[in-house]
């Protein structure tokens, strides 16, 4: 078959399929252009999840009749000045989505220039182009899709529910409108209904607050670190305030939302002691830099980014958000607290003195003569006894944030008095994250001890790979991997890590070699190494079910109070329970 020139259609149409995947992706697409016309509003309107129609409208700066008629024709845009792929500093720049959209659906463009007497329309159905019409409009541009994907029946097969198309869409606004705090923002939905509505706000918190909620507001730590050129600002939430999908971290790198392979690794790699594998932490991480260094022409629909310096970035990142979380010291997020209140509030419309079910339980009414019975046995009920050479007196409330402990309740868990209410603390989890962070610190005093090989093991790798590897012995040694280049493509490792017994060294080693490959930084050992110290510490800290007495339940405490992640064990739960006395008379109806 001869080679010929494919027509312009259908060139749309495959450029269409990469561009604009689903409604949420021309709703990205006309949202960037909306905000890299300097627009102050943006409105978004979807019907049947926006395969009936997604309209997008903005007060920016508007468009000509002749730009009205290059903006539907491919590689036409005004976001590249320079014609400098280096130097992007757009949302928008490859002046292929507004014709990819209208090669596969019923496409309306009305815009009006600000200093301009009426506006203009253009339309483009199925790809085929109408000249420009003088219309009426208010300055600014509105862009509608309609029967998005009806010129490719192909494509509607793959879209799954519009409820769910909406959604996604909902979430690429959000997402942007993270972004630009200082841009309004508003989506209808089916029957006018209000699916989002954001006004513009002078700071980047407020807008946070309005997008993740008060909990996020509440529980999360303010990042701001520095590196090389680039700045790290934004919010990351407590371990304790986690998801079981990833949905909920948000990434942005130079005003560009992006779901990058890189960054999302650097926030696991962050959280990897404090979260257990199957849990995610809630972030919002707002990276700038300089744009020669960021590559944003890798991904068709820009989701993606690729760094000059990746190891940088992902040292950056990690960095800070470890030096948060470490000066979180041994706070945990109020969730958890919430969470601990709403198992005792009542249900059903029970309230104080009333019965009812209250949580899980159901307590009836007692009969009166019940309840004076019970009253008089309360006075025969025996009080605890102190330990011999102890005073029965309590022990005046220290002038410290978990207080004094009063009670070991079943062998597990430490109860303690505060100033403002009560502490519940789980003996085993604290014990386990003290012990983890002990370990650690040795580690980073003394340095990881090393045993060596009774044969050394060689693994082939290619040319290249044990080159790279031999390169960075020297930083692979301060680990505790000891290894040479031995003959073309192979390296022999002579000492491994004495804390990781039964270490599968090829494995290993293949893994270190893929990731200096793609990040130029060697990161999987000092993780595996802190996973074991994990697993350590939970073999060798207080078990459930051992009595403590008070003193040793009150040195916990203090130790907790001045160690970081406490909050947290190892895997992400809460080690302690705080209830505030307020909470606790609500629940009695004191209050």
């Amino acid at each position: 078959m001869p080679i010929r020139l494919l027509p312009p259609v259908l060139v749309n149409r495959i450029a269409a399929g990469e561009v604009v995947e689903r409604p949420a992706a021309a709703v990205k697409e006309l949202v960037e252009n909306a905000i890299d016309a300097g627009a102050a509003r943006i409105e978004v309107t979807l019907r049947e999840g926006g395969q009936a129609l997604i309209a997008v409208a903005d007060d920016g700066c508007g468009m000509s009749p002749d730009e009205l008629s290059l903006a539907v024709e491919r590689h036409c845009t005004s976001k590249l000045p320079d014609d400098d792929l280096l130097r992007i500093c757009a949302l928008g720049f490859r002046g292929e989505a507004l014709p990819s959209i209208g090669a596969v659906s019923r496409l309306r463009i009305v815009s009006r220039p600000q200093a301009a007497a009426n506006a203009w329309e253009i339309a483009v159905e199925a790809g085929r182009k109408s000249p420009p019409i003088p219309a009426a409009a208010p300055p600014g541009t509105r862009v509608e899709v309609r029967d998005l994907f009806f010129a490719t029946p192909a494509r509607l097969k793959f879209l799954k529910t519009p409820r769910t198309e909406r959604e996604l869409a909902v979430d690429m606004v959000r997402r942007l409108a993270m972004a630009y705090p200082r841009i309004a923002f508003s989506v209808t939905g089916d029957d006018e209904r209000m699916l989002l509505r954001l006004p513009a706000v002078s700071d980047r918190p407020a807008r946070l607050a309005a997008l993740l909620g008060r909990d996020f507001a509440q529980n999360s730590l303010a990042i701001a670190a520095e590196r090389g050129g680039f700045r790290l600002a934004g919010l990351a939430g407590l371990p304790t305030l986690n998801r079981a999908l990833p949905r909920d971290q948000y990434l942005v790198v130079n005003g560009r939302p992006v779901r990058d392979k890189l960054l999302v690794g650097a926030v696991r790699g962050a959280y990897q002691d404090v979260l257990a594998r199957d849990r995610h932490p809630i972030v919002a991480l707002f990276l700038d830099g300089p744009d020669e260094e960021i590559d944003v022409n890798v991904h068709p629909a820009k989701a993606e980014v690729r760094f000059r310096d990746a190891a940088l970035v992902r040292g950056l990142i990690v960095g800070a958000l470890r030096h948060a979380l470490a000066a979180a010291g041994h706070r945990a997020s109020t969730t958890v607290a919430a969470a601990a209140l709403g198992a005792f509030r009542p249900a059903g419309g029970a309230g104080a003195g009333h019965p009812g079910h209250w949580g899980r339980f159901a307590f009836p009414p007692p009969p009166a003569a019940s309840a004076l019975a019970l009253a008089e046995a309360a006075d025969d009920f025996p009080a605890p006894a102190a330990p011999a050479g102890e005073s029965p007196t309590p022990a005046p409330l220290p002038e410290a944030p978990l207080g004094a402990a009063r009670a070991q309740l079943h062998g597990t868990y430490i109860l303690a008095e505060t100033a403002g209410g009560i502490v519940l603390v789980d003996q085993h989890a604290a014990h386990e994250r003290l012990v983890h962070e002990r370990i650690k610190e040795a580690l980073a005093t003394h340095g990881v001890a090393r045993q060596s090989l009774l044969l050394p093991e060689i693994v082939e790798l290619g040319e290249t790979q044990s080159a790279r590897l031999a390169a960075r012995a020297g930083e692979l040694a301060e680990f505790g991997l000891v290894l040479e280049k031995f003959g073309p493509g192979a390296v022999v490792v002579r000492e491994v890590p004495a804390l990781l017994p039964g270490l599968d060294v090829a494995a290993l080693v293949r893994d270190l070699a893929d990731e200096l490959a793609e990040w130029g930084q060697a990161l999987s050992l000092k993780e595996r190494v802190e996973t074991v110290c994990g697993t350590l510490a939970c073999h060798t800290s207080v078990r459930a079910g051992r009595r403590l007495t008070p003193a040793e339940m009150d040195a916990l405490l203090r130790q907790m109070e001045a160690t970081p992640n406490s909050g947290q064990c190892n895997h992400g739960r809460p080690t302690y329970i705080a209830l505030d006395l307020a909470d606790i008379e609500r629940l009695f109806g004191r209050r």
